[in-house]
């Protein structure tokens, strides 16, 4: 069994009070992890290595951020390995989805932070020189669906900007945050620069929002907490990130292309058991193809490999949509049950019937589960993705129209012919109860520093 240990001013830190880590695949206990209820410590450590690690130049932090890919990529089969014991993803997904993808977030940003290009603004008679300067200590709260990916995600372009991390993964999944730590350690990473605090949300996650003394809070959970996260935050002026729920549509238009449009809408639908916030839980298909592309989507779904959900918590409140689909009228075309075998196993699940404003159609459920709808036009297929209150993702599938839908879905990011398919310089994040802000490339940047500007007058 692993102890998972605070990593707080480059020493590892037990505590007196810990709670069990149950992996998902069988319920067994993989881990004890600490119950931390303050940051003080945390905080007093990343403020006095925030200076000198600010100091440095964009090179030499660039520097720091491959060192730890390098070491990250050296021990990718590890990271997949504790990735799918502690969420029960299948291992090709740990790896090829999560292992690979928290590499090249340190990897990208330490080659974005070299290409980085100071800003200038020339008057008739002065020069405005913009400068980038750290926050300071900033603190980041990731989710449990992509726990590595979406922590890395964050710390990298915040250390690359020159700040001291208060870090705390989800209590849920704990295991590669805590091996990213050693990994740091092993390499000589400053110490106090990123810190991180194991526990649950309402406790230490709600101490790191509410200190004075950290700046800066990149929050990826979902929008209830998200607003709670907010309502602390705000009134305390602290730069906020806030990447939330999604409910997002797959729009497969008359003229799509089934070859391509089948397989990726059900990728879509059940990657990582479709407890990714971009994953598409409301399938809409023109009523012209509808029959063909189901007959092929059902077929297909049939060898679609997936693991269990994220805890027996999370499928009870899955199979009460499930439920809840059946009350609301629907029927269910696939899956549904509860496969006899130890472990929190749902099988995917396809509900046809449905009115696209039923709660079972708007309310996120996050987890193998997927409406799908009929339309009769372009601009039914609009209104009907854009009538819930999420705005986080989508994708359209045609040979034709495909870019001129997506310009009318009301979400922060659409996808043509193609889904989660990313350019990590490109904007990430919602609109509507799908969060506040953008991270990638500049946008990272731009959030996790503070920009200056300098005006000199000529002579």
């Amino acid at each position: 069994m692993i102890q998972v240990e605070n990593y707080i001013g480059g020493k590892f830190v037990t505590l007196s009070e810990d709670f069990d880590d149950i992996s998902p695949l069988d319920f067994s206990i993989v881990a004890k992890v600490p119950r931390t209820q303050n940051v003080d410590d945390a905080v007093e450590a990343a403020k006095s290595a925030q200076p000198e690690w600010g100091a440095l130049s964009i090179e030499q932090r660039c520097d720091w951020l491959d060192k730890i890919a390098d070491e990250l990529e050296n021990q990718i089969e590890e990271i997949a390995r504790l990735e799918s014991m502690d969420t029960g993803k299948p291992h090709h997904v740990a790896l090829n989805v999560d292992a690979n993808r928290s590499v090249n977030n340190f990897r990208f940003f330490a080659d974005f932070g070299r290409k980085m290009e100071s800003q200038t603004f020339q008057m008739s008679d002065a020069t405005n020189y913009v400068v980038r300067k750290p926050i300071g200590v900033v603190g980041l709260i990731s989710p449990w669906n992509l726990p590595l990916y979406l922590l890395s995600w964050k710390i990298a372009p915040a250390l690359l900007m020159g700040n001291a991390i208060i870090a705390k993964p989800s209590e849920i999944t704990p295991l590669t945050a805590h091996f990213l730590a050693k990994i740091c350690a092993q390499i000589g990473l400053p110490e106090g620069v990123l810190n991180i605090v194991h526990g649950y949300g309402p406790e230490v996650g709600q101490a790191i929002v509410e200190h004075p003394e950290i700046r800066a809070i990149s929050f990826t959970g979902g929008t209830s907490t998200g607003k709670i996260v907010a309502a602390t935050a705000a009134p305390m002026f602290k730069k906020l990130s806030l990447e939330l729920g999604g409910k997002n549509a797959s729009l497969v238009l008359d003229d799509a292309d089934l070859d391509i449009a089948v397989p990726g809408v059900l990728r879509a639908s059940f990657l990582n058991s479709g407890q990714i916030c971009l994953c598409g839980s409301r399938v809409l298909v023109h009523s012209s193809i509808y029959d063909e592309f189901m007959e092929r989507y059902l077929e297909e779904l049939k060898s679609f490999e997936i693991g269990p959900v994220i805890s027996d918590e999370h499928r009870s409140k899955v199979l009460s949509y499930i439920d809840l689909a059946k009350q609301e009228g629907g029927t269910i075309l696939s899956g549904g049950n509860v496969p006899d075998k130890q472990g929190a196993w749902i099988e995917p699940t396809v509900i046809s019937g449905l009115s696209h404003e039923s709660r079972t159609a708007t309310e996120e459920i996050f987890g193998p589960v997927v409406t799908v709808h009929k339309f009769e036009s372009d601009e039914e297929a609009i209104k009907m993705a854009n009538c819930t209150k999420y705005g986080l993702a989508g994708s359209v599938w045609s040979k034709g129209r495909g870019r001129e839908v997506a310009e009318q879905i009301d979400s922060g990011m659409v996808w043509v012919n193609t889904w989660l398919h990313r350019d990590l310089r490109v904007p990430f994040g919602g609109v509507k109860d799908s969060g506040v802000g953008r991270e990638g490339g500049m946008w990272s940047l731009g959030f996790f520093s503070e920009a200056v500007n300098i005006c000199v007058m000529e002579d």
